[in-house]
């Protein structure tokens, strides 16, 4: 077969097909679709009106009946708030880090910085007047003591005058700072000496005894109470519009830092200080108290100072008699809290400077507070803070220091 004979025969096969018709077959396509996507259309309106049938359904017997609708209204825990570990007498305690943690602790800031020791050439209180004290220590010279005062910016500052030993060692009374934190006052045989930070001026009042031990002042910063075994005295530092005895003789206590005011923990009870001189009972107050030590420390709604417990059931101890920090509410509205001085565990590589030891009584006491919520204490090296709020301990400063006092410049 030649190539010219092909053309012919495939045209001459081609008739006897039949022709398909392309546009019908294109528009029976577009039918087909549309009639799809309508479809598809119709049945995703039909289901959107059931779901706001069953919607608006449902909001009707939530009217009728909110109980079962009701979501739970149990808030979250707070994660940063500690349960107590138990109850003393109805009174919730927490269990306070051991010893030789205190360095892992966190920190609460203030001008005592993370280690307070004694600082070299600081200069006169006359040269660097203080706006609030935040910490008084005393620079010892063998046989005389100067006051070091510590500001609410950092600053140091040398008192002009020098003390001589009291009875128990050195003259700081942990009630030193007034409540305004202006003035610090010593306890000196047979009379009371009071700095005042703004002014540099020192001032001395004679004691009719001479076993003088104590400083605790009332809240107007105006009078301190002085006290020691026995005898206790109330001073008016500022001056009288009334006419009011710079002097008079009060209520004494056995113990010279039982002598505080507005309040003290003492005796089974809460004791409110009066006008007059006297303690009457605010409250019962029903602990394991075998000693109370240090002074109490106030705010508007609780007192807080330190006691050395008999045997708590709740807390074991084998080498340490426990020791616990009452914070104890003076509304009846708001609760008490206890934070036990436990036991030291044993820890692991850990520095001997830092390794735990027993708190023995003596070696702690409560120093004021940093704010109305939280109560600062020593313990042997250490002082820390407790917040009442969420129960955590922090650490405040390690001490190189002997003794401290602190004031309300402590909160910068």
């Amino acid at each position: 077969m030649r190539r010219e004979d092909v053309q012919p025969m495939l045209a001459k096969a081609s008739d006897r097909l039949p022709e398909p018709d392309l546009a019908d077959a294109a528009w029976a396509a577009g039918v087909e679709t549309r009639r799809r996507r309508r479809r598809s259309i119709l049945i995703g309106l039909i289901a959107a009106v059931l779901i706001a049938v069953i919607a608006a359904i449902g909001v009707g017997l939530s009217g009728d009946d909110n109980s079962q609708f009701t979501p739970p209204i149990t808030p979250p825990s707070d994660p940063n708030v500690r349960a107590p570990d138990g109850q003393i007498n109805g009174i919730d305690f927490w269990v306070a880090p051991p010893s030789g943690s205190e360095r892992f602790l966190d920190r609460l800031e203030t001008p005592l910085g993370d280690r307070l020791q004694q600082p070299d050439n600081v200069e006169p209180l006359a040269d660097r007047p203080l706006d609030r004290i935040a910490a008084v220590v005393l620079e010892d010279r063998g046989d005389r003591y100067v006051p070091l005062l510590l500001g609410s910016d950092s600053s140091w500052a040398r008192a002009d005058v020098e003390l001589l030993p009291i009875r128990t060692g050195t003259p700081l009374s942990s009630g030193a700072v007034s409540p305004d934190g202006r003035i610090a006052a010593f306890p000196q045989p047979g009379e009371l000496v009071t700095v005042d930070v703004a002014t540099a001026e020192v001032f001395r009042i004679k004691m009719p005894a001479q076993d003088i031990r104590s400083v605790s002042w009332l809240p107007d910063a105006q009078r301190v109470l002085v006290s020691g075994p026995g005898v206790a005295y109330r001073v008016l530092v500022g001056e009288s519009s009334t006419g009011e005895e710079p002097l008079v003789a009060i209520a004494g206590a056995a113990d010279p830092s039982s002598v505080t005011a507005p309040f003290r923990l003492d005796k089974g009870a809460v004791l409110r200080y009066m006008v007059g001189g006297q303690w009457i009972v605010d409250s019962a107050l029903q602990l394991p108290v075998r000693a109370w030590v240090g002074q109490t420390f106030s705010t508007d709604s609780t007192a807080a100072r330190l006691f050395i417990a008999d045997d708590l059931t709740p807390v074991t101890t084998n080498a340490s008699q426990p020791q616990v920090v009452a914070a104890i509410s003076t509304l009846r509205a708001e609760p008490s809290r206890l934070l036990v001085l436990g036991e030291p565990t044993v820890m692991s590589s850990v520095p001997p400077m830092d390794q735990p030891y027993v708190r023995e009584p003596g070696c702690c006491a409560v120093l004021g507070w940093y704010d109305h919520n939280t109560p600062l204490f020593e313990v042997r090296g250490w002082v820390l803070a407790w917040d009442l709020t969420s129960g955590e301990v922090r650490r405040v400063t390690e001490l190189a220091v002997a003794g401290l006092a602190v004031g309300p410049g402590i909160r910068p």
